[in-house]
């Protein structure tokens, strides 16, 4: 296995991110394609920071006009448009940063970031995502963090993790860190109003293997934890879920959005 030394660098995780990773709820997709200016079928759709194109595909498969996905990091880059590439799927991939899409200005309907914005300079990249959408323009931020308060063996899991790290940060949590105080900071943006909420739970049913595969393309605890620590959690899931068949892992998806001003 790889070893990850800086926080956000995804680079030796996009194999297990593209394999392993959840998607978001339908129901707030459904919502938001509903709160767009224009039927979708006249959206020209981008998505900044999107990794392997999780989300990107799952808009994507709602008939946009266009299907634009930003991605920074190389590894997350190419093989998302691998994935694209074999699956002639139509998006465009662009390896470009949210403080610098590379696109011209006007060119989307809709702007969104999937478990991505808690990694932006917030200030530039709202000032390029105002440059770069149409009038009327919706940009979306969305995370879909995973619940864990109904699941015994999931608990003793996280609890394990605070055993080996009491003070770990978790950077890319969507249910903490930046998005405590991001209906604020969108509200009192100079780019951006009307500002909406929208959460929806869903139940992931995965494989052990796949859990474990979720924890592998985490980059946040692997920086924190360092190799030893990290490959001594793994040893614990993998002890915890030797006998289950599968595991039910209950889901929320988060997501803010506002409109052009």
């Amino acid at each position: 296995m790889q070893k990850i030394n800086k926080l956000g660098d995804f680079s030796g995780l996009a194999k297990n991110y593209s394999k392993y990773r959840v998607g978001y709820s339908e129901t707030v997709l459904n919502i938001l394609v509903n709160s767009l200016s224009k039927p979708i079928t006249e959206i020209d759709f981008l998505d900044v920071g999107a990794g392997t194109g999780i989300w990107t595909r799952m808009v994507n498969q709602k008939s946009t006009k266009s299907s634009i996905a930003i991605e920074p990091n190389l590894d997350m880059f190419s093989e998302g448009s691998n994935i694209s590439s074999d699956n002639k799927d139509g998006i465009l991939w662009i390896n470009a940063s949210a403080e610098d899409t590379q696109r011209p200005s006007e060119s989307a309907d809709w702007l969104t970031m999937a478990s991505s914005f808690h990694w932006t300079n917030f200030e530039k990249a709202t000032e390029e995502f105002h440059r770069v959408l149409k009038k009327d323009g919706l940009f979306t931020a969305l995370w879909n963090p995973r619940f864990i308060n109904s699941n015994p063996i999931l608990i003793n899991i996280e609890n394990f993790l605070k055993e080996l790290k009491p003070d770990m940060q978790r950077v890319s949590s969507g249910s903490s860190g930046m998005t405590a105080t991001l209906m604020e900071k969108l509200n009192e943006s100079k780019f951006f109003d009307n500002v909406f909420y929208l959460e929806s739970i869903h139940i992931e049913r995965i494989t052990p293997e796949r859990y474990l595969g979720l924890w592998k393309s985490v980059n946040d605890i692997q920086v924190q934890l360092g190799e030893y620590k990290f490959n001594e959690f793994l040893n614990f899931i993998i002890k915890s879920t030797k006998n289950l068949e599968y595991l039910d892992a209950e889901y929320k998806t988060r997501s803010w959005s506002c409109k052009k001003i």
